[in-house]
C-alpha cells in the first residue's frame, strides 16, 4: 500500500455506482488518489470513527437512513476529515443542509455521470485543498501560543479557527470554547461600526489596524491594539489572522495624564480668574471698611456688614482656588503627624454626630514631614467632614498613618509616585461610597454633588493643591454603597533613618510556588515579577474560576494563594470557600483596593492568614508572605 496516496472512502449502498466510480478512479487516477468502499450507514460509520482515511464520499440514500444524517454525526463525533455529499439531481435543498451541516462539498450524481472523473477529481482537490489549509494554519498558529499578544485566525463568516493561549488569557475564554464559535458569541465590540469599517478596509487593502473596545467573557471592558491580516490560500480559500495587544493599562495611565493636564489648564484659568477677583474685591473690601466708619445713618450702617461679609467670603473662595491652582506656600516645618492626627480626632469627637464612630491606628516610629501646619489640618478637616456628610445615618470613620517605602513596582501603577519614603496618611468611611462615573472629576475645582448651599466644589480641589505643593499625592478608593477610602502620601524626611528603623531588608524565598488571583493584569503581572525577583516561583489566574481549576492541579505545589477580593464572577470570598473545600489547610493572604473594617473581618472570619491594601509594596508583599508562611 502506498501511504503517499490518498485514501478516500466511498459511502454507497450500490455496487454499480462504486464500480463506475472505481473505473474512474483508476483509469484516470484521480487525484493520485486510492479508493476504498462500504455499503451501509453502520460499517461506514465504524470506519469514519477509525480515521483511517483522508476523504470520504458519502451517497445521500443509505437504506432507511441518509447520508446526511451521517455527515452530522461524523462531524459531532470529531471528525476533521473532508467530506462531500452525492445527491440526487436537483435535490438543491439537500445540498444547502449538507453545506450548513459541515460538508466541504456537494456532488449532483447526474453531473458525475456527465462528466465523471474531471468533476470527481476537481472536488476531491477542493476538499483536499481545505484540508491541507486548515492543517497548514493549525501548524503554523501552534508556534504563536508561546506569544504574549492574544492571536487568532477567524473565516470570512467570522468563524474562528484558531485561538491561541494568550488570547484564552485575555478573554478568558478556553480554546475548545472559542474554535468554531463567532467572535460575536464571545465577546461584546463596543463599537460594530468601526469593526464594519475595519472588515472593509481589510478586504481592499489586505490589512487594517487600530485599537478596539471590547469586553471580555467575564464582562471586563479591554481596549486592545488590533492588527488584521488577511490570509490567501490557493484562489478560494480567505482567512483573517488577528493579533491583539492588551493596552487597557496603557489606556489607563494616559488617562491619568489627560486628567493630570486638565486639573492643569483648568486650574491654570482659575488662577487667572482668581487673581483678577482679587484685584476686584480688594477695593470692595477696604471701601466698605471705610464707610462704617463714615457714615452714621443707622440703616445704611446695619447693611455695611453685610457687604463685608460676602466680600471676605469671596476673597476665601479666591484663596482655595489659588490654593488648588499651586498651593498656598504657607511656613514649611518638620512635622510629627501623629500629633495632628491626634487634634483632629479631638475636633471630631466633639463636633460630629455621636452616631458616627471615630478611631486612629498610627504605626510607631512614624516618620516626619516638611509642611504647613495649618494647610495639613484643612486638608484632614476637609476630608473628615466630607465623610461625615456620606455617613448621615452614622457609620465608622477612621484615621490612619503609617510608613511607607515606595518601590519601582508601584511607582509604575501611579504616575504621581517617586520612589522613595513616604508617610501615608489614611482617612475611611463606611458612607455611600462615589458613583464611578463622578470618580474622575471629584478634584476638580467648583464640582460637587451637595446642594448648592451645602458646598462650594472647592474642597476636594484645595486638598489636591495642598498635597501637590507638598510634593505628595492622593490615591482614592471607593466603593458605592461601601463608602471610601482617601490615602494621601507625604514625603518623609531624614528617609534614610526611617527607612533603617521601619523597613527591614527584602526578604527572600526558597523557591516557593505562591498562586496570584487578581482581576487586573497590572497587579498580577507586577506582583509575579516581584515573587520572581525574591526567589520565589509564581502562577497568576485572572479570576476566581481560574484560580480554583490552577489550585485543583497543582494543589502540592501551592505554597500558598494571594487573592484579591473583589473579582467579577467569583468574589474573593467564593473563592477562598471553595479553595478551603479542596484543602482545608489551605494559607491565603487576601488583597483590597477597599480594605473597609467589614470586608476584613469577612475574610478574617473564613480563615485567611492576612490582609494586603492595594497598592502595596514588594516589601509589603514579601513581609506578609513570611509572617504567613513561618507563623503557620
Amino acid at each position: 500500500m502506498n501511504e503517499s496516496r490518498i485514501r478516500v472512502l466511498l459511502v454507497d449502498d450500490d455496487e454499480d455506482d462504486y464500480i463506475l466510480t472505481n473505473h474512474w478512479f483508476s483509469e484516470f487516477q484521480v487525484a493520485s488518489c486510492q479508493l476504498e468502499w462500504v455499503d451501509n450507514y453502520a460499517a461506514a460509520k465504524a470506519a469514519i470513527a477509525a480515521k483511517n482515511h483522508d476523504i470520504y464520499l458519502v451517497d445521500y440514500h443509505l437504506g432507511i437512513q441518509n447520508g446526511l444524517e451521517l455527515l452530522r454525526e461524523a462531524i459531532a463525533d470529531g471528525c476533521s476529515a473532508p467530506i462531500i455529499l452525492l445527491t440526487g439531481q436537483g435535490d438543491r435543498e439537500i445540498d444547502l443542509e449538507a453545506m450548513k451541516a459541515g460538508a466541504a462539498d456537494y456532488l449532483e450524481k447526474n453531473q458525475l455521470a456527465q462528466i465523471g472523473a474531471p468533476l470527481l477529481e476537481r472536488s476531491i482537490r477542493y476538499a483536499i485543498e481545505r484540508k491541507q489549509t486548515e492543517q497548514k494554519i493549525r501548524e503554523q498558529a501552534a508556534l504563536l501560543d508561546v506569544a504574549t499578544d492574544a492571536i487568532f485566525v477567524r473565516d470570512l463568516d467570522d468563524q474562528i479557527l484558531y485561538w491561541n493561549k494568550a488570547a484564552e488569557r485575555l478573554y478568558g475564554c478556553k480554546q475548545e470554547e472559542a474554535i468554531g464559535k463567532k467572535t460575536q458569541e464571545l465577546w461584546q465590540d463596543k463599537n460594530l461600526l468601526q469593526l464594519q469599517e475595519a472588515l472593509q478596509h481589510l478586504m481592499k487593502n489586505g490589512s487594517w489596524e487600530g485599537e478596539i473596545h471590547q469586553k471580555t467573557k467575564l464582562n471586563q471592558e479591554i481596549t486592545v491594539e488590533s492588527r488584521w491580516t488577511l490570509v490567501q490560500f490557493g484562489n478560494n480559500l480567505q482567512s483573517i489572522l488577528i493579533v491583539n495587544t492588551d493596552i487597557t493599562q496603557k489606556k489607563q495611565l494616559e488617562a491619568q495624564f489627560l486628567r493630570a493636564q486638565r486639573l492643569e489648564s483648568i486650574g491654570t484659568l482659575a488662577s487667572g480668574i482668581a487673581h483678577d477677583l482679587n484685584n476686584v474685591l480688594a477695593p470692595i473690601l477696604m471701601t466698605a471698611q471705610f464707610l462704617e466708619t463714615q457714615i452714621s445713618d443707622e440703616s445704611t450702617r446695619r447693611l455695611l456688614p453685610i457687604l463685608i461679609t460676602n466680600a471676605k467670603r469671596g476673597a476665601d473662595l479666591v484663596k482655595q482656588v489659588l490654593s488648588f491652582t499651586r498651593g498656598i506656600q504657607g511656613e514649611r516645618t518638620h512635622l510629627q503627624l501623629k500629633h495632628l492626627i491626634g487634634e483632629i480626632q479631638q475636633i471630631i469627637k466633639e463636633t460630629f454626630p455621636k452616631l458616627i464612630e471615630v478611631s486612629t491606628k498610627i504605626s510607631p516610629n512614624l516618620g516626619t514631614v516638611s509642611g504647613d501646619v495649618t494647610q495639613l489640618h484643612q486638608v484632614l478637616m476637609n476630608l473628615c467632614v466630607n465623610a461625615r456628610d456620606a455617613m448621615l445615618n452614622g457609620g465608622k470613620l477612621k484615621i490612619s498613618a503609617e510608613n511607607l517605602l515606595i518601590d519601582e513596582n508601584y511607582a509604575k501603577m501611579n504616575l504621581d509616585a517617586r520612589v522613595g519614603c513616604y508617610v501615608m496618611i489614611s482617612v475611611r468611611d463606611t458612607g455611600v461610597g462615589i458613583r464611578p462615573e463622578i470618580l474622575e472629576r471629584i478634584f476638580e475645582p467648583f464640582f460637587t454633588t451637595k446642594e448648592l448651599s451645602n458646598g462650594t466644589g472647592l474642597g476636594l480641589s484645595t486638598v489636591l493643591g495642598i498635597v501637590k505643593s507638598h510634593g505628595g499625592f492622593i490615591n482614592v478608593y471607593s466603593e458605592e454603597g461601601r463608602g471610601s477610602e482617601f490615602k494621601i502620601y507625604l514625603p518623609a524626611q531624614e528617609a534614610t533613618e526611617t527607612l533603617e528603623e521601619t523597613e527591614p531588608k527584602l526578604l527572600q524565598g526558597n523557591g516557593e510556588l505562591i498562586l496570584v488571583v487578581d482581576d487586573e493584569a497590572a497587579i498580577r503581572d507586577i506582583t509575579k515579577i516581584s515573587l520572581e525577583n525574591h526567589n520565589y516561583k509564581a502562577i497568576t489566574a485572572s479570576d476566581g474560576i481560574e484560580a480554583i481549576a490552577l489550585y485543583a492541579e497543582h494543589r502540592d505545589e501551592i505554597s500558598l494563594v494571594v487573592t484579591d477580593m473583589v473579582m467579577p464572577s467569583m468574589d474573593g470570598i467564593v473563592t477562598i470557600r471553595t479553595l478551603q473545600k479542596i484543602n482545608p489547610n489551605v494559607k491565603i493572604i487576601a488583597v483590597s483596593g477597599l480594605a473597609t473594617s467589614d470586608k476584613v473581618n469577612a475574610a478574617y472570619e473564613i480563615g485567611i492568614k492576612a490582609f494586603l491594601s492595594k497598592p502595596y509594596t514588594t516589601n509589603q508583599l514579601l513581609q506578609t508572605i513570611s509572617t504567613v508562611t513561618t507563623n503557620n
